[in-house]
């Protein structure tokens, strides 16, 4: 070790540089010198205002991009405000890397807390630097992040920063440690089986999810090879778009007409969904009759309504089945008719323009927002009641135009941060993103973020001074509605003041000015605050409200 060598902070940078372009982050005593380094490089550095959005940010940008990111915070406080953003990251099985300060190697300090047991709490691995081995942390972190799919957390002791390292600490295995595993295939006596059961199949479904969106054309064609009815779990939305048996969303969002069509399928191919109680509707997605099959890179099935289960990556699969079916004698073809599924997803109450209230009716809201956004927008949620409108009531044109963050924790409070991560991905197409007012104000210190690093966004709110789900789900039963209430939040006064264009939306025709925004090219922020009646229920909440619920 030599006074010539990098710093543990300055290594440390220089290795992440090899396999991250962007990080996001707010910057703190913990991972200040480590930022510093990294800014040496052609990093882009991206400042978020609250540190469970460096984590947001980072996961979205892996979705929409495809691409390793880089989320990092300080130690104690910095670390336990990325908490929830890191197990949705986790359960979303979302490969990133999160640098963060910890405790000395002496031991916590009285303001310490034991960061390794939290991050293992949440299902989180963790690697801790010393002065002999950052290279060979930093290249197993990013295998393991690739591999594994999860969040991995690199630590950083804060008595090391400063710290010289020793040759030894720059020195790691010469493996190509991105390139992509080998994809798991399906057996010769699995395959055989299910294509007999395919060519079997009188009325055949494939539901695809977010697993299935890198091997999409394969998915695709599978689909109209055996001639299935096709449908998604909600973050899959766009995927069979243009196919003439799109039948839309299943599960909670789908239309009374798609989820009958569902019922009546006589096989269901599950690709790359986990089947929640959700996109399973509790049970009800599927007939009894119905045998289900399901492929995912998980070691089982993931919902004890499967048949039949195998482990293998979809599109390999899909690909082995696509080949058999070419080259195997025996007719395949379903028993849909497409004017009996043309339309399914979208056969819905329209809603008026105006609640009896006398407030925006949002399904009405959400069918003039679908028509004044370009069709290649991308799309981004937060977490609330508002997810049944834009859910239902938006077209997409592709599957890799929703990125959906907060469903795996069924979290609210990450949408604006999330779209930051999405922003700087795909800064090709215009970014909507939809928010409940609660949502929103909880990561409201990254409105500033989004508006300061948007190139094309808009930002729409369903602003009904309320927690929706929670007024609908528990209101209706007697419990007092006092603390699931807000008061009226000026959204659009807030945007403006952080240097947005911005209006509030009492009726359809003030959304006139967002119109012209959309037509005229515009870049910059736009952010519509939408006063919806509370009274409208959405139906997946009815849902659960029925099947859920105890009722006195």
């Amino acid at each position: 070790m030599t006074t010539d060598s990098p710093t543990v902070a300055t290594a440390l940078a220089d290795q992440l540089a090899e396999h991250v372009d962007t990080v996001f982050g707010v910057l703190g005593n913990g991972n200040a010198h480590v930022i510093d380094a990294l800014l040496r490089h052609p990093v882009t550095w991206v400042s978020m205002r609250h540190e469970a959005g460096t984590v947001a940010a980072a996961d979205a940008y892996h979705r929409a991009s495809g691409r390793l990111a880089l989320a990092t915070t300080t130690y104690g406080p910095g670390f336990t405000n990325a908490a929830t953003s890191l197990t949705e990251a986790r359960m979303a099985r979302i490969p990133l890397l999160l640098v963060t300060a910890q405790a000395p190697t002496g031991g916590l300090r009285p303001w310490d807390i034991d960061q390794v047991a939290l991050a293992d709490v949440l299902g989180v691995p963790t690697l801790v630097l010393n002065t002999d081995n950052v290279a060979a942390m930093v290249q197993q972190s990013v295998a393991t992040a690739l591999t594994e799919k999860t969040p991995v957390v690199i630590a950083l002791p804060y008595d090391l920063i400063e710290q010289r390292v020793s040759p030894a600490a720059l020195d790691a295995p010469a493996t190509d440690q991105q390139a992509a595993p080998v994809p798991r295939t399906l057996t010769a006596d699995t395959l055989e089986e299910l294509v007999t059961a395919l060519r079997g199949a009188q009325r055949p479904v494939v539901l695809a999810g977010r697993g299935a969106v890198p091997a999409a054309e394969s998915v695709r064609r599978l689909a109209a090879a055996v001639g299935a009815l096709a449908v998604t779990s909600a973050p899959a939305r766009g995927l069979f778009t243009g196919y003439e048996l799109d039948a839309g969303v299943a599960g909670g969002f789908a239309s009374e007409r798609t989820a009958e069509l569902i019922h009546r399928a006589d096989l269901a191919l599950v690709l790359g969904a986990g089947l929640n109680q959700f996109t399973m509707s509790f049970g009800e997605t599927f007939a009894a009759d119905s045998t289900v099959w399901q492929l995912d890179e998980q070691d089982a099935a993931t919902n004890p309504r499967v048949d039949h289960f195998a482990s293998a990556d979809v599109g390999a699969a899909a690909d082995q089945l696509l080949e058999a079916l070419a080259t195997e004698p025996g007719p395949v073809s379903g028993g849909w008719d497409p004017a009996q599924v043309a339309g399914a997803q979208f056969d819905r109450d329209p809603g008026a323009e105006l609640a009896p209230d006398g407030q925006l009716d949002p399904r009405s809201l959400t069918r003039r927002l679908d028509e004044i956004l370009p069709a290649d927008r991308i799309v981004t949620l937060d977490g609330g009641h508002f997810v049944g409108w834009p859910n239902t009531y938006l077209e997409l044109s592709d599957e890799r135009s929703l990125h959906w963050i907060a469903t795996a924790f069924q979290s609210i409070g990450l949408g604006l941060q999330a779209a930051v991560g999405i922003a700087h991905a795909r800064p090709d197409r215009l970014l909507a993103v939809f928010s409940g007012d609660g949502g929103a104000l909880m990561c409201a210190a990254d409105l500033e973020t989004l508006v300061r690093e948007s190139r094309r966004t808009v930002v729409v709110i369903y602003n009904d001074a309320a927690y929706g789900a929670e007024i609908h789900q528990y209101g209706a039963r007697g419990i007092n509605t006092t603390p699931m209430l807000i008061p009226q939040v000026d959204f659009a006064g807030m945007a403006r003041a952080l240097g947005a264009q911005a209006e509030v939306i009492r009726r359809l025709e003030d959304l006139k000015g967002l119109a012209d925004w959309v037509t005229d090219g515009a870049d910059g922020l736009y952010l519509v605050d939408c006063r919806i009646s509370p009274d409208v229920v959405a139906p997946y909440i009815q849902e659960i409200i029925q099947k859920t619920l105890v009722r006195e």
